[in-house]
């Protein structure tokens, strides 16, 4: 077994100046409530009011989604239309009693046409019923660290009971986007489903340039709700706005404040080796040691990360690639961003000629003593 030669040490190292984006003041949006955030590191990059409970309509479906697609059910499986999951009012997908669809084809219904049937259908085929459905959802919420939100249905009618937040929108945005039936949905902009032609809502998808989803909403109570994301150079960013009366242009304006001021930076390359460690035991001196994975994170120009190194300053043979050497951990302030394994990139092998002169002494010893012997 490989033994260490000395106790882990922690070293700390500072990155030199990373290629960032230019300061820029905090966008001034129309929305009551509003967050952006970094949809894989989940770092808020602006909010505004954005843990204050509010109504949010249809941008409710997006967890109507969610916990359809994790309900275990076939997407592909054709499903019944009942009597009572037609009718519903307000926004439709207009569904027949006895035709069938499959799942996938509700929840284009459900995300491009806002189809408050398709959400009650969607309800009753992965619940069972509605009220056991909505339970689900509020299960995931918590799951998600929702804290602020109750759903009360699966359309987003509004109802006293039902509300949430731009801050735990956002959690749910970035839950969707992980989904790849939700993500390849919700970036579509139409298509033909049951014989349908269905629309986005989402005018972003052809106004701003690198959106790929999500979901709008609406209803008088609520006023217009919106959750959508955009992809820029490998980062992509969630915004939401609640109540906002011009949400095109507060998702447009978000997102070119934190494309241009917190653009994602590379902290560390998967395979990158950068460091070495003594071996002892073994005709080699020193063996290589790189990163396990890349980390990145969005980092403003004027903003410093500190990492520390924990690493041994010596090894004993033999070593093999790809086992962990030591940790790498990235701090901003205090706040830890991001950690990777370091790992040896070669394998080392035990220097066996003390073994074999061992092994020599031990052959002659026992030669003479056969002679002797005879």
């Amino acid at each position: 077994m490989k033994r260490l030669a000395v106790a882990m040490l922690a070293v700390l190292l500072t990155l030199g100046t990373l290629p960032a984006g230019a300061a820029s003041s905090a966008p001034e949006v129309s929305a009551s409530s509003a967050i952006l955030v970094d949809a894989d590191s989940g770092r808020v990059l602006y909010e505004k009011n954005a843990h204050e409970q509010r109504s949010i309509a249809s941008i409710t479906k997006l967890m109507t989604a969610l916990v359809a697609v994790e309900c275990g059910l076939d997407p592909d499986k054709k499903l019944t239309i009942c009597q009572e999951w037609t009718g519903i009012e307000g926004s439709s997908m207009y569904l027949k009693a006895g035709e069938e669809l499959t799942l996938r084809e509700l929840l284009y219904g459900l995300l491009l046409a806002s189809g408050n049937d398709a959400a009650v259908a969607i309800a009753g085929c992965c619940g069972g019923d509605v009220e056991t459905f909505v339970s689900y959802m509020n299960d995931k919420a918590q799951e998600l660290g929702m804290a602020d939100t109750h759903f009360a249905n699966p359309n987003g009618l509004d109802d006293p009971e039902h509300y949430s937040t731009a801050a735990d929108m956002a959690l749910l945005g970035r839950a969707v986007m992980e989904q790849p039936l939700l993500a390849e949905i919700v970036a579509t902009g139409s298509a033909t489903v049951a014989g349908r032609s269905l629309t986005n809502h989402n005018k972003l998808l052809w106004q701003y340039e690198g959106c790929i989803g999500l979901k709008t909403g609406y209803t008088d109570e609520a006023g217009r709700t919106l959750v959508s994301c955009a992809q820029r150079n490998g980062q992509r960013l969630i915004a939401v706005t609640l109540n906002a009366p011009d949400d095109w242009r507060d998702h447009t304006t978000l997102f070119d404040y934190g494309f241009a001021t917190w653009p994602r930076q590379i902290l560390a390359r998967a395979g990158k080796e950068a460091w070495s460690v003594r071996v002892s035991g073994s005709l080699v001196g020193l063996v290589g040691v790189c990163t396990y994975n890349d980390i990145y994170y969005p980092l403003s120009q004027d903003e410093r990360v500190r990492a520390v190194l924990t690493l041994a300053r010596e090894v004993e043979a033999p070593v093999k690639k790809g086992s962990i050497a030591g940790e790498i951990r990235f701090y901003l302030d205090e706040t830890l961003i991001g950690t990777s394994y370091l790992v040896y990139s070669q394998d080392v092998h035990t220097d066996l000629s003390k073994y074999e002169s061992l092994l020599e002494r031990i052959g002659n010893f026992f030669q003479r003593y056969i002679k002797a012997a005879k």
